[in-house]
């Protein structure tokens, strides 16, 4: 049974993982396709705006012209390769605030939720010729390129929106040495624009925040059915065991008395015993002593399954230390064939309190004939009670002790810690959960300290109201 509930463990945590799985390759793929569907809205929407359009148009103009006037000076030698771009870079810084606004203005006009960046940047100026063209300007890589217009931010994680190629034939007059002179000559020029997002991530995650939820919700559904049910599983598995712990324990308690009862009325059968008169008188006495003790193996299961709310308690007022002293001395009477030694220490404060006489008896002798049982040879017992602010009974043994796992379970019902072979120790595992109950139904606690070797110590505190 243990093999199978691994294994159903085992299945059932492989299968979860195979659900992450799954769900997080769902979630990623839904992240990706609303970011791109977040991009091309944004991509539509630069593309859409009209407003100031000619003032847009002027300023790339003057940057037009600004770069035929460069590729003149180059071409009459005025300005080496090197020192092409420099005129381009100083126009910039005067003509770029104006550019920014007017395409600000332009998204906001669009109505996005969403902050965005634009900039236009050059790749390449190439002078065409029949013979060989000559590149004044190339970058392969985007975040190499120039940046001509728009605002400033990091470009690898920029979207491209348009790349434009354009080629165009100059023909103009300049004068040279008081001689007014013509040139002419063809270039291309290959620009890319960019935009960037500012906090996209958060507006795809809300986009898709009911995706989100949703399956949070069901991994958090799943995880919380697979739980219920594996502890359920162990649960019930417990509980089968401690059923058929005690059913064990219950048989062994009944074979003797049955045995014995048996082996008398056979002999009651026998005519030479029923010729003498005293024997029969002593098979008699024996039918009826275990009769009697079959009877209190009744009685105990029947009276010690009770739960606290069915104990009816009727309470008297008790002189603690002469009560606790009676009981204790009734004790070392009832186990005068023991080897055993009983130390009692009293600190009294408050000298009397209201309790059922009957029922914390029982719950004593619960305790003190279990440190009997699962003691050694030469058994030591040691009690303090004390009654300060509450009456709290303290009876530590030298016994076997309890383990650390036996101990979360030592006052459930039917069970029973250590090994449940050990011989000459006898019981149905209800002694105490029997005492639990019964210091529960006086509104106290009894707690348990154990080590294993080492001996064990019970706790019980009952208040005095």
């Amino acid at each position: 049974m243990k093999k199978k509930i691994n294994l159903l463990i085992v299945g059932s945590i492989l299968g979860l993982i195979a659900l992450s799985v799954i769900q997080a390759y769902l979630i990623n793929n839904t992240y990706k396709l609303e970011k791109d569907a977040f991009v091309e809205e944004t991509k539509r929407a630069i593309f859409r705006f009209d407003e100031n359009i000619a003032e847009i148009d002027s300023i790339y103009e003057t940057i037009g012209d600004l770069v035929i006037n460069q590729i003149i000076d180059y071409k009459l030698g005025r300005i080496q390769k090197n020192e092409f771009l420099n005129g381009i870079n100083n126009v910039q810084d005067s003509i770029n605030p104006r550019f920014v606004e007017l395409y600000q203005n332009a998204f906001k006009a669009q109505g996005l939720s969403h902050p965005v960046k634009f900039q236009k940047r050059l790749k390449s100026i190439v002078l065409i010729d029949s013979i060989a063209n000559d590149t004044l300007f190339f970058k392969s890589k985007k975040n190499q390129t120039l940046s001509l217009l728009g605002e400033t931010f990091d470009i690898d994680s920029a979207y491209s929106i348009n790349n434009s190629q354009t080629t165009t034939d100059i023909e103009r007059d300049y004068m040279e040495d008081g001689v007014q002179k013509n040139i002419t000559f063809e270039f291309q020029v290959v620009t890319q624009d960019y935009f960037n997002i500012d906090g996209w991530e958060q507006e795809v995650l809300r986009r898709m925040s009911g995706v989100l939820i949703l399956s949070i919700f069901i991994f958090t559904l799943v995880l919380a059915l697979l739980y219920y049910s594996i502890k359920s599983l162990i649960t019930q598995k417990k509980i089968a065991d401690i059923k058929t712990d005690f059913v064990n324990n219950m048989t062994h308690e009944l074979k003797t008395p049955l045995a014995t009862l048996t082996l008398a009325t056979k002999m009651l059968k026998k005519e030479e015993i029923q010729q003498q008169p005293q024997l029969v008188d002593s098979t008699v006495q024996t039918i009826e002593r275990q009769n009697k003790r079959l009877q209190k193996l009744i009685d105990q299961v029947l009276n010690n399954s009770l739960g606290y709310q069915e104990i009816p308690l009727n309470k008297e007022t008790v002189a603690i230390e002469k009560y606790i002293s009676t009981v204790l001395d009734d004790f070392m009477l009832s186990a005068k064939s023991k080897n055993i030694d009983l130390n009692k220490t009293f600190s009294i404060a408050q000298k009397t309190i209201d309790l059922d006489k009957f029922y914390i008896t029982t719950a004593l002798l619960n305790i003190l004939e279990n440190a009997v049982k699962y003691s050694e040879d030469k058994i030591i017992i040691d009690c303090n009670i004390e009654s300060h602010s509450e009456l709290k009974i303290t009876i530590k043994d030298n016994g076997i002790g309890i383990s650390d796992k036996d101990k979360k379970q030592v006052f459930e019902k039917f069970f029973r810690a250590g090994n449940k072979e050990i011989h000459d120790v006898k019981g149905l595992g209800l002694g105490l959960y029997y005492t639990h109950q019964i210091i529960k139904a006086h509104n106290g606690t009894i707690a348990v300290e154990s080590t294993e070797g080492k001996g064990t110590t019970f706790i019980l505190s009952i208040p005095f109201n």
